[in-house]
This record gives structure tokens, sequence and C-alpha cells, in this order.
């Protein structure tokens, strides 16, 4: 069966000699995997390796079976073409390191328009954006809306919060209880939207502990979720 969707890549992993294997979230579909045989000594037709970068926005035709565990794309081409999401250091950095949790977050295959609209959005903000040294702070946040651990924010008069249920309390509950300031630049990042993002001024000390506290709710609130092997390289380059 022939179907039209949008899709973004998370990954890709190269089979045999040109061969890929590419994990795209699609909008129609959520998570599917494609083989693309011989798309790495493709001189003619209109699959070609370069459509598959990392965070790539698609239009494919996809030939759906539904006893296969990889399908297979037909025709493919941009959705939408990136002026400098993969060509400027710090924003392929980026795309390295989100592709990886997305990857690892993004597991089902089912419709979920609403996060697809969140990724092909908040993606194509960073491409044409000058500052963005806060952006992967704020889309982890905001993604968690989408994976259904937002922190409950309807006591943030308080004065600590717990990673582990993701509320703010008046006491220190457990060594998940954090203050101090992560706890102030979580406060100020909820509810705040990407054209504001950069109003807060971070050193990369700042970033990096704040980033690894995100993770670290991540790994309690999704089970699967594993720290990415890009986070070392990610922090050398971007901070």
């Amino acid at each position: 069966m022939l179907i039209k969707t949008k899709a973004i890549v998370l990954s890709k992993l190269r089979y045999k000699d040109n061969d890929l294997i590419v994990k795209c979230f699609t909008k129609h579909r959520g998570v599917v995997s494609y083989m693309l045989r011989g798309v790495l000594n493709s001189k003619k037709g209109t699959s070609k390796a370069a459509y598959y970068q990392l965070l790539s926005q698609l239009q494919i035709e996809e030939n759906y079976k539904q006893t296969k565990t990889l399908q297979t794309i037909k025709e493919v081409r941009l959705d939408y073409a990136f002026e400098s999401l993969h060509t400027h250091i710090l924003k392929s950095s980026i795309v390295m390191f989100l592709s990886e949790v997305l990857s690892s977050v993004l597991r089902e295959e089912e419709e979920n328009p609403s996060l697809y609209n969140y990724l092909e959005t908040t993606f194509r903000w960073l491409d044409v954006q000058d500052e963005f040294s806060n952006f992967h702070l704020l889309f982890l946040i905001n993604l968690t809306k989408h994976l259904g651990c937002y922190p409950d924010t309807t006591n943030m008069d308080a004065t600590y919060f717990n990673l582990n249920n993701g509320l703010f309390e008046t006491k220190k509950d457990s060594r998940y209880s954090v203050s101090g300031e992560n706890f102030i630049i979580l406060k100020q990042l909820l509810g705040m939207n990407f054209d504001e993002v950069n109003d807060i001024k971070l050193n990369s000390k700042q970033r990096q502990s704040f980033l690894n506290m995100l993770l670290m709710y991540f790994e309690l609130h999704l089970g699967s979720f594993k720290k990415p092997k890009s986070l070392q390289i990610f922090n050398q380059v971007f901070n």
C-alpha cells in the first residue's frame, strides 16, 4: 500500500556496502524504520543519501506492508530545506545530540500530530536563529509535554523541585530534590517561549549542570532512556 506522509529523520545506520536503515518519526504513523537499498551508491532516481541527514524534514511515499519490520520508500523529497542546521558547527552539534535523544524516547508506532508539529516548528525556528545557546534546554523541557511527564507547575512558589515525582515541594524530600541555581533556571524556563529563551543569560558551566539535571529527569521518568553517547562531544563543542 502506497502512503504519502511527512517524516523527520531520527537516525541512520549503514547496512552492507550501499544500504541504509533509517529511522524516522512520521506524521501519520509515528516511528517507522526503512530499508534503503543502494542509496549510498545512487546516481539516478530520487532517493539520494543526502536527503537522510539527521532531523531532515521529508515528504515521502512509502510502500507500506504490515508484515514487514523495515518498510521501503518509493519517492522522497525535502519538505523543508534547512539553511544552516547541518552546516553551522554549533547547530549541527545540537542536531547530533537531540536526534539521539529523540531516537531513544520516541518508540511508538502511532500517530502523534501534535508532537510532529512541535518537532517541525522548533527545528525550523532554530535554523534561522543567530542566538540559540539555550535552545536545547527549552526544547527538552517542552518535549516532556508530549512524553507525558511535564513538571507539575501548580506549586511553583515552593522551595524545591522533586525530579522523581515532577512536583514542586516545600521540603527536601529525597536526593532528587533540587534547589539553588538549577531550581531557579527551571522556574524561568517553564512556560517560556522560544523567542524569549535567550533572555536567560547562562554560562557554559550553568548550562551543562542544568542539562545534566534534565537528563536525569528523563532517566527517572522514561524507563528506557539512557544518556546520549554524544553528550561528551556536545559539551566539548557547544560549551
